[in-house]
């Protein structure tokens, strides 16, 4: 999980805290709208996928009535899709993308313009299912911790927590996509406040390139990134030092 960590740093320092936490948001009301259609209620107790969707927007700190608010739009009748799409980026980095839309048809033209554009190759649904694992990714403020290292660890293990890395001032706790509830609940019994909680794709394996090469390959990321219906991207690029600095 060591490039995963990297990467997740890289990630907090980009951009304004102000721009990341609007992008944040968006993207939690979207999951809420589509959970909400997907699972057929708006109730929590009766939806599970909407139980993690809210946990999600919990994890970056969203509001209570703008949760209510999303559950309250998609209940009304405004719909959101799914679409995800699979493929090779420049040099060969596998990426896996979510969108939520409410055009299909544009969300396949932007994405398809992007890949086509960058030199880039879309593959078929499914595979990519060997390159990534589905997993519940937590970033912890490592001050807002008050318990001991060993008590605070052995209590995310017991939570289903399979790998806990400190960078910097920030723990990040993987686990697997079906404990993500477990942990969540784990965190909130320990009145643990977290930065950021979210379902994450990790690659099994990160691919290192040449400082020329990885920038090729996080121009194309970062028009992915800004593409209105994507919220999601996921890639097997390795954070390498001379990258990191270039960032």
């Amino acid at each position: 999980m060591s490039g995963h960590s990297k990467w997740s740093t890289i990630k907090r320092k980009k951009g304004s805290l102000d721009a990341r936490r609007s992008k944040m948001f968006t993207r939690a009301v979207k999951e809420i709208m589509v959970a909400v259609k997907v699972g057929g209620s708006g109730d929590v107790d009766a939806n599970a996928r909407l139980r993690i969707a809210i946990q999600i927007a919990k994890g970056v700190n969203m509001p209570k009535e703008n949760i209510q608010r999303a559950i309250d739009k998609a209940q009304g009748g405004e719909s959101l899709e799914e679409y995800t799409f699979e493929g090779y980026g420049p040099c060969g980095i596998p990426v896996f993308i979510e969108c939520l839309t409410n055009n299909t048809n544009r969300s396949i033209k932007n994405v398809r313009l992007i890949f086509s554009k960058h030199g880039g190759t879309i593959g078929t649904i499914g595979s990519l299912s060997f390159v990534y694992q589905r997993k519940g990714v937590f970033e912890i403020i490592k001050s807002k911790v008050k318990l001991s290292t060993d008590d605070f660890e052995m209590a995310l293990i017991d939570a289903g927590v399979e790998d806990i890395a400190y960078e910097d001032d920030t723990i990040i706790a993987t686990c697997p996509f079906e404990d993500f509830g477990s942990v969540q609940k784990t965190l909130d019994d320990l009145k643990i406040e977290i930065e950021n909680a979210d379902l994450q794709r990790i690659p099994n394996e990160y691919k290192t390139l040449n400082l020329e090469d990885s920038l090729r390959v996080m121009k194309f990321i970062d028009a992915l990134e800004d593409d209105e219906d994507v919220t999601k991207v996921f890639h097997a690029l390795a954070m390498t030092d001379e990258l990191a600095n270039e960032l």
